[in-house]
């Protein structure tokens, strides 16, 4: 029996299709396209096969994702968004940047893997002040990771994989991206103290850091307010 809260409310609903352990990162992973069972593994490395198997199924009964054959010799099955569940797109991103409001450090047994990457970019986004710019950025991540985002008039496309005729390449010699895009690291002092590595004009890093953004979270209040 499906476990539910019980209460006839659409975030109640919303809740019991997607929030259970994992389900809202398997929606993440599947934002940027199908993939395969090992694929989901592979970005989700402390799932228990038989617990991504387990909210797989959940997701598609509830109409989230479906099953595909791939028109190949392998006739492999991916796994992607429906209709229904691409419409959680926008709703990933407005919640993943409200969790990157409060984001410290990582730690040395966190992930981040090259879709979180990806749509961290994606998340952090500001369409309004990206008017008018034609700019193309690679950026190289600790561990060999290795993107490209291409900004054209106020819209923004992020793949994997270098870009030859990137403006600038970027590369963070440690966790230092979120630093830059928070503003807790300007690019004049990530430059100076050699936090950020840039081939190419430098200006272009200065840009970055107005172009995505992460703005920083409201201080928490202690004891009781009294208004």
């Amino acid at each position: 029996m499906s476990r539910t809260y019980g209460q006839f409310c659409g975030l109640a609903r919303a809740l019991e299709i997607i929030g259970e352990r994992w389900s809202l990162l398997i929606v993440r992973d599947l934002v940027l396209g199908p993939k395969r069972f090992t694929e989901l593994q592979a970005g989700l490395p402390r799932i228990p096969a038989s617990t991504l198997s387990a909210r797989l199924n959940e997701l598609e009964q509830s109409g989230v994702l479906r099953r595909r054959v791939l028109p190949q010799l392998d006739a492999a099955v991916v796994y992607e968004l429906t209709e229904y569940g691409s419409e959680l797109d926008q709703i990933v991103l407005d919640l993943g940047l409200w969790g990157a409001r409060s984001l410290g450090q990582p730690a040395p047994e966190d992930v981040f893997t090259l879709d979180a990457a990806i749509l961290s970019l994606y998340t952090t986004f500001r369409s309004e002040k990206a008017k008018g710019v034609q700019a193309t950025y690679e950026l190289h991540y600790p561990g060999g990771m290795v993107l490209h985002a291409i900004i054209e008039d106020g819209a923004l496309k992020v793949a994997d994989g270098a870009h030859p005729g990137a403006d600038v390449v970027i590369e963070p010699l440690g966790p230092y991206i979120k630093d830059l895009l928070s503003g807790e690291l300007t690019a004049d002092d990530a430059l100076r103290t050699g936090k950020v590595r840039v081939e190419g004009a430098v200006e272009y890093l200065t840009l970055f850091t107005e172009l995505f953004h992460i703005p920083a979270a409201p201080q928490a209040s202690r004891g009781i307010v009294v208004r």
